[in-house]
């Protein structure tokens, strides 16, 4: 696969959980489990974030093996630091795009334009689109250029109402992923609470929680060499 062009992984820059304060960012396991499907696959990878820089990690869990093997024994930490902001990058540039979760995602992913344009670039150049948890935030108001919705129409999986209640965040995000996708034409399929729950619709890969990121990767990979 060396002669593919790489998948573009996408971390949120926001820090903060709206006027709550309580500090969040990118749930760090739904960026490394992804990447160690992909890189084990051969496939190379570029870790973006919003603004570009340094993105703020939630989720910080070196107990989880995955986790402390990027960030004890890879330049995982380098490559954070050092992201490119989205705005320098051409979506025409990568094989598929990932949007990690986190809920930072909730106030940084589903409005810009940048992530919008990425998007719409990757997916009308023939790549995959994929997200994971409150990754999908990103597809929310996402148009084609014939002016339709990406998601309307499409099944796919995201953090569900359920589980935004259960962790009492409901009343803090500024809007609910599941609502916000349904409201633009999504099937949004539901599993159980924290369970695995990874849905594909052609070149749109989408998984509901943390426990779902393994297999967003695994799917991803797959649909990366079906590709070829």
């Amino acid at each position: 696969m060396s002669n593919r062009k790489p998948v573009l992984c996408v971390v949120t820059s926001h820090p903060i959980k709206g006027a709550s304060g309580v500090p969040t960012g990118f749930f760090l396991a739904e960026l490394t489990h992804p990447l160690n499907v992909l890189e084990d696959a051969g496939i190379a990878t570029v870790i973006a974030s919003v603004r570009g820089g340094q993105p703020p990690v939630d989720g910080f869990d070196l107990s989880d093996p995955v986790n402390a093997g990027f960030w004890n024994e890879t330049d995982f930490q380098h490559r954070l630091a050092t992201t490119p902001a989205l705005s320098a990058l051409n979506g025409g540039d990568y094989a598929a795009v990932f949007f990690a979760g986190g809920h930072g995602t909730m106030w940084d992913y589903c409005e810009n334009p940048d992530v919008q344009r990425i998007i719409r670039e990757v997916y009308e150049s023939g790549g995959i689109v994929s997200a994971v948890c409150h990754g999908p935030a990103a597809l929310v108001d996402v148009r084609l250029s014939n002016g339709e919705y990406l998601v309307k129409g499409k099944n796919l999986a995201a953090f569900t109402n359920k589980e935004e209640e259960e962790v009492q965040a409901t009343a803090v995000v500024p809007f609910l992923l599941e609502s916000a996708l349904r409201d633009h034409g999504a099937h949004h399929h539901e599993a159980s609470n924290w369970s695995e729950n990874v849905v594909t619709d052609g070149r749109l890969i989408t998984g509901q929680n943390p426990a779902s990121a393994h297999g967003v990767g695994l799917a991803l990979v797959n649909a990366l060499k079906s590709a070829v």
